[in-house]
């Protein structure tokens, strides 16, 4: 009896993890076949890293661990500012102007001014901005094809820029996970 209990334990376990998430990585409609794959999954990320954070009420979006953490506010906008270099980094070959750094630098860089700076806000803000960010990184990936996604920039191909890209959310993820379970 205990047996089955443990079996349906972990086939209950099992198949709501998967019920959370995406089980293939598949090119969406329109896209080339690599870079279809690299949008699944940071797609796939981008979902996962939302459900650690989208029933957030204002405390727990401007929770710090101690006084040298970053808010999961701060830490969303961080992931939107990333993307956001990159696609002008990746697309059109530079690092931010003066206008972007104004909006990006402090979410980009984070520390002390960013925990002054990112707080009262509601969690939809920062959600909004990472929402817009990937819209944008979507419609300009569609424009490129996989001979595109091969080459070089610097000494990265812009495989490897997007899929640092997709390992820095997954990084940030985990922190979320971990700094939503300390939230009382």
């Amino acid at each position: 009896m205990k047996s089955n209990f443990y079996s349906l334990l972990f086939i209950v376990i099992l198949s709501s993890s998967f019920s959370f998430s995406q089980s293939e990585i598949k090119a969406p409609k329109g896209y080339s076949n690599d870079i279809g794959n690299m949008v699944s999954m940071l797609d796939n990320l981008k979902r996962r890293v939302e459900r650690h954070v989208r029933n957030l009420d204002q405390e727990g979006t401007d929770f710090l661990l101690d006084e040298n953490a970053n808010s999961p506010g701060a830490i969303i906008y961080h992931l939107a500012a990333t993307e956001a270099y990159y696609q002008v980094y990746t697309f059109e070959g530079r690092g931010f102007n003066e206008e972007e750094k104004e909006k990006w630098e402090t979410a980009l860089t984070l520390g002390e001014k960013a925990r002054k700076e990112f707080k009262n806000k509601p969690i939809n803000y920062y959600m909004d901005l990472y929402d817009k960010v990937r819209a944008k990184t979507k419609k300009l990936l569609k424009a490129k094809d996989d001979d595109w996604f091969k080459s070089k920039i610097g000494n990265m191909t812009m495989h490897w820029a997007w899929f640092h890209v997709m390992e820095h959310q997954a990084n940030h993820m985990g922190q979320l996970a971990m700094i939503t379970k300390r939230i009382k």
